[in-house]
């Protein structure tokens, strides 16, 4: 069994004190080298709980510990070293004049030495396939660049979890992939635990688990698979289901007889192919 990285602890969080509860007594965990997808409608708390596990925001009820610390104004900084995030606008992030400059800015200010932190610049860029634009200015870059250079900064500073809060929502869905494709290589390779918050059904279909949340409430917690099998409660809620798991199910009433219930295309053409080669 992997190690506890996350834990929210029945988690109560509110804007206003006298306003409505955002999140309602939530609990969770998230382990270590761990993908998980957080989603849900609108106003259901999923970016409230990005922002708490980065002590941008602190519960008024429950704990929230991270790597053995409970988050509290006291330990935030050392929270953060361990925590990095990327934000739905990449150009929010953005300081330095240079690619570069923007990947060594989070590490200047942890005090890593010159030496480690050009090779932490070279290996980052590389790993988000921005290398060849290390001296370009972030505003001439595309917006799936910039989403990149954003992931390389936060990398940079070798966090234990990264978050990704509908940081791919502004690209087109070719971007999108890319994006994801290339985090999901990162976080194999490197051993961290992802979570992504997002709207985007193919993001949830390639986590390890999902968390779903409705009005402030952890509402399921399953596999992929497992979540879009519950079709129907899905659409309770406001939320969706990926397009080939719909065609699955069209495929099924119509009397074709697939052995799963495929997430992506690979999958289903797999299936198809199987009934094919059976005929």
């Amino acid at each position: 069994m992997s190690k506890k990285l996350v834990e929210f602890r029945n988690v109560s969080f509110r804007y206003d004190e006298d306003g409505p509860w955002v999140l309602k007594n939530c609990s969770f965990e998230i382990y270590e080298n761990e993908w998980v997808a957080i989603i849900g409608h609108n106003g259901s708390g999923k970016s409230t709980i990005a922002k708490l596990l980065n002590g941008l925001l602190f519960p008024q009820e429950g704990e929230i510990v991270i790597g053995g610390q409970q988050v509290n104004e006291e330990s935030i900084w050392s929270i953060r070293k361990e925590v990095g995030m990327v934000f739905q606008n990449p150009d929010n992030q953005f300081v330095g004049a240079t690619v570069q400059d923007d990947v060594a800015f989070g590490m200047e200010n942890r005090g890593v030495q010159r030496d480690e932190m050009q090779k932490r610049i070279t290996e980052t860029l590389s790993a988000v396939r921005m290398q060849d634009y290390r001296l370009t200015e972030p505003h001439r870059l595309s917006g799936g660049q910039k989403q990149r250079v954003a992931i390389a900064s936060v990398l940079a500073i070798s966090p234990k979890v990264l978050i990704l809060d509908e940081a791919t929502a502004m690209l087109d869905p070719s971007g999108r992939k890319e994006i994801m494709d290339t985090v999901g290589e990162i976080q194999e390779s490197s051993g961290l635990s992802l979570i992504t918050i997002t709207h985007d059904l193919q993001e949830v279909v390639q986590a390890d688990r999902v968390i779903v949340m409705n009005n402030g409430n952890k509402w399921r917690e399953a596999s992929p698979r497992e979540i879009f099998l519950e079709k129907d409660a899905l659409r309770t809620i406001g939320l969706d289901v990926p397009f080939v798991a719909i065609l699955a199910e069209e495929l099924k009433h119509a009397g074709v007889s697939l052995k799963s219930t495929p997430l992506n295309q690979e999958e289903l053409l797999e299936d198809l192919w199987i009934l094919h080669s059976r005929t």
